[in-house]
């Protein structure tokens, strides 16, 4: 991994310049500048799309330019390229009308509509706001978005973690004239979708996650699919057609068909103000220091020590679970203290991983998960990155747990007995346990994210929980079925299986030092709450499949 020698944001392998600040690469062609009328200069530094519709990197509110106009690409090294996307009046080059892409050059002018734009070679520093929003009067024109990728932040708000169209809202096929038609709830506006945007509105069900909307695009419409869906969900997102999940016990033509049971466990959020802005610069202030070789090396021989140091620990039963200074509620609070620690610093790697990409954080704060309380910091915006940065921004969270419980594990295996070192014990106990549990394949943490993105296959959690149901209640085939789903379904399923022994195991192990310092009852209570929610993922996903299977029978 390369870092900007001025932001010190990631750069792409083959990006020209850096996206976040403008920057020529070391050796690259010449830093080129689209220049809009009255003199705003756009860095090219990474993939833009132009046009009239909200979610466009250059957004132009002008009757002439077709909502989805042209499209110019960083390119691999050899200069920026220019592509009409189909617009209604063409795109012109140097006044030659577009069959094809063509590579832009310094004194290149770009006709769309009525408008012209122009290429020039940079003659100073970029702009130190290359991918941040920006507002620019072009006659009777707007731009806005961010070059480093198609800007979607209040659409994004509204559509939360599994987008899903308004309550009330109808969607039609037209298959005969190559179109779709979706109605507003009150019946008083119609909205116009081809083939493509009518065929991924039908996913916009709240049952397919941002992860896995942006994956299914990338699928059907290569590179620029995830552009082209920020387009969707922010146009409908400004008609008031798009919905989120965490409005829809509010929405008013919405109806809510959760058990109760669902509702208990269905987050609620109280956001912070102020934490995105926060890890940037925390991240600008010296954290870009854990993103360079040096820093890199030295995270992974600390989870590479700190899990040898806690197998040694276990083998020779140093330190117990909850277990402080032998009292077993202390060592319950410490354990819970530390998840609270551990957790705040996974979601901080989630940010810090964010702003070295250059990607904003738009909502932080905390969740309540039934009656389990959490931090967490929004990522969706890394979906809109190419795959290897959208794999690091979800790796970077159980990263964090292995280092800071490797950490932990080597501290308490340096220090002799005592309270410290129980305190340590517990830490790094909190931290192991945060790792197997967020890198659970079958849960929506972040192993199913590096899944989905590893493999290419949208909506996989829900297929293949779908695909086991069916199996485990009897019901072969269907129109899911196949060998992919399968093993990983069964793969997800052995994993919370090991998983959970490994606790119930480890738990055992110590059950003599435990009863040494606290009542049976209260051990064996601590251990029963223990081992229910490590076996709680296995009997949710095999459990009613089973059920059925018996009444059935």
């Amino acid at each position: 991994m390369s870092l900007c020698p001025r932001c010190r944001r990631q750069l792409p392998p083959t990006a020209p310049a850096c996206p976040a600040c403008g920057a020529p690469r070391a050796g690259g062609p010449p830093a080129l500048d689209l220049v809009l009328d009255g003199g705003m200069r756009v860095p090219l530094v990474s993939d833009m799309t132009i046009g009239r519709a909200p979610g466009s990197t250059l957004r132009l509110e002008d009757p002439t330019v077709s909502r989805s106009h042209a499209v110019i690409r960083a390119g691999n090294g050899d200069g920026p390229q220019l592509e009409d996307a189909g617009s209604s009046h063409g795109t012109f080059l140097d006044g030659a009308r577009l069959e094809g892409p063509r590579r832009l050059q310094a004194g290149s002018r770009i006709r769309l509509g009525n408008l012209e734009l122009r290429v020039e070679r940079r003659a100073g520093e970029a702009p130190a706001t290359a991918n941040a929003t920006i507002m620019v009067p072009l006659g009777a024109s707007l731009m806005l978005g961010a070059v480093g990728g198609p800007e979607l932040s209040a659409p994004a708000a509204v559509a939360g973690p599994a987008p899903r169209l308004r309550g009330g809202s109808r969607l039609k096929h037209l298959p005969e004239d190559g179109r779709w038609l979706l109605q507003s709830p009150d019946g008083k506006a119609i909205v116009h979708l081809d083939e493509a945007d009518g065929a991924m509105a039908a996913l916009l069900d709240g049952t397919w996650s941002l992860g896995d909307l942006v994956a299914e695009a990338e699928r059907r419409h290569g590179t620029m699919g995830a552009a082209r869906l920020a387009r969707l969900l922010a146009d409908l997102g400004d008609r008031g057609l798009l919905g989120g999940v965490a409005a829809r016990r509010s929405d008013p033509v919405g109806f809510d068909d959760r058990s109760a049971l669902q509702r208990f466990f269905t987050p609620r959020e109280w956001t912070v103000s102020g934490v995105g802005e926060a890890l940037d610069g925390v991240y600008r202030r010296g954290g870009w220091v854990l993103f360079t070789k040096a820093g890199l090396t030295i995270l992974g021989l600390l989870a590479v020590l700190g899990l040898a140091a806690e197998i040694v620990l276990i083998a020779k039963r140093y330190g117990a679970p909850f277990i402080v200074a032998s009292h077993i509620g202390l060592g319950g609070v410490i354990f819970l203290l530390g998840r609270v620690l551990v957790v705040a610093l996974h979601e901080s790697a989630h940010g810090l991983t964010m702003a070295s990409i250059g990607r904003p954080i738009r909502r932080a704060g905390l969740k309540l998960i039934g009656i389990f309380p959490y931090t967490f910091v929004d990522t969706s915006e890394s979906w809109f990155e190419p795959r290897p940065r959208r794999m690091a921004v979800a790796a970077a969270g159980p990263i964090s747990d292995f280092v800071v419980g490797g950490t932990f594990a080597i501290i308490c295996l340096a220090l002799p007995a005592g309270t410290v070192r129980d305190i340590m014990f517990q830490l790094a106990f909190a931290a192991y346990v945060g790792a197997v549990f967020n890198l659970n394949p079958f849960l929506d943490r972040d192993g199913y994210h590096l899944a989905v993105d590893w493999l290419g296959e949208p909506g996989l959690r829900a297929r293949a929980r779908a695909e086991m149901a069916r199996r485990l209640a009897g019901q072969h085939g269907g129109a899911e079925s196949s060998r992919a789903l399968r093993r990983y379904a069964v793969a997800g399923l052995v994993w919370s299986v090991v998983a959970a022994g490994l606790g119930i195991f480890m738990t055992l192990r110590y059950l003599p030092v435990m009863k040494a310092v606290a009542p049976d009852g209260v051990v064996w209570l601590v251990l029963i709450t223990a081992w229910a929610l490590l076996l709680a993922p296995v009997v949710l996903t095999i459990g009613r499949p089973l059920l059925q299977r018996v009444r059935g029978a």
